[in-house]
């Protein structure tokens, strides 16, 4: 049996009234609100997020490969998914790929990963899609857009929800593109392309799968269907004729926005949290002319990944950014402080599995945890007598520091000493808080991000942020 074996989804915490939008350019706008990435995350960052999120309860070594979907990777050429491997402590020995160029490269991850599991090279593939794509400002991208990601593990062991049937339509079809000198995405008309493009297309391929496999509307509990916007969903449902509770009444348009790639995953995973076993989940994505669809059944493993954040909770757990100039200044597009700081990609590789992957020392001699890494025990003296040990993610603030004069497009920058749990020290940057709000005993945990751009290339790194 192959399938999805763990699932897992990151929307980041703040979320912008699409009513703050219009008030800069007028007052027509899209009802809901929007997620907004943070000024230090990205589609890299995000990826890990969601990558970690379905890793959990999963060691790490068991995963042969890792696929990484975006349309908005930080590098245009080198590959993010070896960083996000690298960052949630998969081996070296395995197959990274990304998918890139479509919003329908997440499922197009899905059905790679998949067809290598079912092919027996791989046992457990992680596929991770996430975007942040920037509407032109004043534009109904602005407002529609969101950012998230989301995870999926396939494998064939443990599933929890079998795959029954793959299909695809390929066509070439001018809705919405992005060449490599524009900064945002450019559109056809939003009549015909809601007509001719998703619409049409989108029910051609639910069709076609339901043909393929002999189902009927009737044999499958719930439909998730990806789509751009309200009005291309409402007509996708009304094409197919949707029985009522068989469908999302919001595919978190309203509440999170379009998140290009990872939108199908994050639908699905949110699917998942509330499936039940034996039902069948049909998934179908949308982009450029392109759709995939998959249908899907529960089974009881299902019940084993109920205690994870998910969909839902990072849904209730947000932060409100009530200024347009703030959120301009998050997506980059106002000019930013000309301080450059130092890298080093020789000691970017050198220090990877401290920084990156986050190992410390522990003594074999009394026991002693240390991070960062020493050769020298600071409690009993033994010199390069010692082990691996990685660093817990979560800890209790021990003491904190505002710091209003590093330039910051966030300030002031809240610095933070933390008490691991299980051991350990950690000082570093605290985000996604509320400076006002901090303080010692404070429960925080580790999150990815990226830190600044140096020597021509982007630094990344951990921080904390508040779990409460």
């Amino acid at each position: 049996m192959v399938g999805i074996t763990s699932y897992g989804a990151y929307i980041p915490k703040y979320r912008l009234g699409r009513d703050v939008i219009a008030k800069a350019w007028g007052p027509r706008f899209i009802s809901g609100e929007r997620s907004v990435a943070n000024h230090d995350e990205d589609s890299l960052t995000m990826g890990v997020e969601a990558a970690l999120n379905c890793l959990k309860g999963i060691d790490p070594k068991s995963v042969d490969g890792l696929i990484f979907a975006s349309t908005t990777s930080p590098y245009l050429e080198k590959q993010a998914s070896t960083l996000i491997a690298t960052a949630v402590d998969l081996t070296a020995e395995i197959f990274t790929a990304d998918q890139l160029s479509s919003i329908r490269a997440g499922t197009a991850a899905l059905k790679s990963a998949i067809d290598a599991v079912k092919s027996g090279s791989a046992q457990n593939i992680l596929v991770t899609a996430a975007d942040t794509r920037r509407g032109e400002p004043g534009s109904d991208s602005e407002q529609l857009f969101g950012d998230g990601a989301a995870a999926v593990m396939v494998g064939s062991t443990a599933v929890a929800a079998s795959i029954e049937g793959v299909y695809s339509i390929s066509e070439e079809f001018m809705d919405a593109w992005r060449k490599q000198d524009d900064a945002f995405l450019q559109k056809g008309d939003a009549a015909f392309v809601q007509a001719y493009g998703c619409a049409r297309i989108t029910k051609n391929c639910v069709e076609g799968i339901l043909k393929k496999y002999e189902m009927k509307i009737s044999d499958i509990s719930q439909f998730v269907l990806s789509a751009a916007d309200g009005r291309s969903y409402t007509r996708v449902v009304k094409s197919l004729n949707l029985p009522a509770g068989s469908f999302m009444e919001d595919p978190l348009l309203t509440s999170v926005g379009d998140t290009g790639t990872a939108a199908p995953l994050m639908l699905l995973a949110a699917a998942l949290e509330k499936a039940k076993p034996g039902e069948r989940i049909l998934l179908c994505s949308y982009g450029a002319g392109n759709s995939d669809a998959f249908i899907f059944q529960v089974t009881p493993e299902v019940e084993r990944l109920r205690e994870r954040p998910g969909v839902a909770g990072y849904l209730a757990s947000k932060k409100p950014l009530t200024s347009y100039e703030k959120f301009l200044k998050f997506q980059g597009a106002l000019p930013e402080d000309p301080l450059k700081p130092y890298s080093s990609w020789a000691l970017l590789w050198k220090e990877k599995k401290q920084n990156l992957q986050l190992y410390g020392t522990r003594c074999i001699k009394c026991g002693t945890f240390a991070y960062p890494r020493r050769r020298v025990c600071q409690k009993c003296n033994a010199k390069d007598d010692y082990q691996d040990a990685r660093l817990p993610r979560t800890g209790k603030v021990y003491t904190y520091a505002k710091d209003h004069l590093y330039p910051s497009l966030d300030p002031p920058t809240v610095m933070v000493v933390v008490d691991m749990d299980g051991g350990g020290r950690f000082y570093g940057q605290l985000t996604d808080n509320d400076p006002a709000q901090v303080k010692i005993g404070m429960p925080v945990e580790m999150t990815f991000r990226r830190f600044h751009q140096g020597d021509g290339f982007y630094n990344y790194f951990w921080k904390l942020r508040p779990t409460e």
